[in-house]
Formats: structure tokens, C-alpha cells, sequence
């Protein structure tokens, strides 16, 4: 099952259940893949994949926790629990995100793999990066630790 048909079955599910704020999480989820879906009919690929669904479900997080950010700092608890929970519904849907050792570990090896020995061959471990975690790595701090290994 792919994750867009995950998607669906959650909102059904949810929805026979009266679980109202996964409801409306959900359906944030399918009305921005829609818009993905829309946005790709132009092109040769009009079916949406799940690589489409990961980077637009990370989009959605991103912003998230961003408003979670701002909310906790204008003590708005309120609100605040409300995006923390958007956050855990749509983390339900993503690959288990590296922790800071793993990504470290993988930063490493792509540095290694790539040949890289300074700043400016960043671009090949980032690459290597890119293909062997999408979806799974947070690529800012990647960003930042390739950085600072290729620096030294």
C-alpha cells in the first residue's frame, strides 16, 4: 500500500471514529497532495509517488514545527498543542527520521564515499546523501555537519 492510499485509509478510518483533529490533519494532508497531483499533470509523470507524498508531507512538518516555535515562545499553549499534534499525525506517514549519531555516521560515510576533502566538494556528499536518505535525514543539519567535517 502506498502512502497516498495509507492517507485515505487513515481519513476513513478517523472519520467513523469521530477523531476530529486527525480528521482535519488528514485532510490538510490530502488537500495539499491533491495540489501536488494538480501541479504534475502537466508533465510526463502525472501520478503522484510516494517520493512526492514524503517531500510534501516534510513541507507540512517544516512548517509545523516552525509555528510550534513561535507559539511556545508567545506562550500559546493552546496553539501549541494543536501543531504538536498536526507534527505526530503526520510523522505517523514519514520514514523513521535519523537521530544526530546516525546522521553523523552517514555524513561521515557519504564524505568518505564521495571523496570530498573540502567545502567545495560538499555538493558530491550531499548528493550521495540525498539518494541513499530521502525522506529519512534532515538535511540541515546534514548541511551543517558536512560543513563542519569538510572544514577541518
Amino acid at each position: 500500500m502506498n502512502l497516498l492510499d495509507r492517507v485515505n485509509a487513515q481519513l476513513k478510518e478517523s472519520a467513523l471514529k469521530q477523531d476530529k483533529d486527525k480528521v482535519l490533519t488528514l485532510r490538510l494532508i490530502v488537500s495539499a497532495l491533491k495540489d501536488k497531483e494538480i501541479e504534475k499533470r502537466g508533465t510526463k509523470e502525472s501520478s503522484i509517488k510516494d517520493e512526492d507524498v514524503i517531500a510534501v508531507l516534510n513541507k507540512m512538518l517544516k512548517q509545523r514545527r516552525e509555528s510550534l516555535d513561535i507559539y511556545k515562545k508567545a506562550s500559546r499553549t493552546d496553539l501549541s498543542d494543536k501543531e504538536q499534534k498536526e507534527i505526530d499525525i503526520i510523522q505517523e506517514f514519514l520514514p523513521k527520521q535519523l537521530d544526530d549519531i546516525e546522521t553523523k555516521k552517514a555524513c561521515e560515510s557519504a564524505v568518505k564515499d564521495s571523496g570530498a576533502t573540502s567545502i567545495k566538494d560538499m555538493g558530491k556528499a550531499m548528493a550521495i546523501l540525498k539518494s541513499k536518505y530521502a525522506g529519512s535525514i534532515d538535511f540541515s543539519k546534514a548541511g551543517a555537519l558536512l560543513k563542519e567535517l569538510l572544514s577541518k
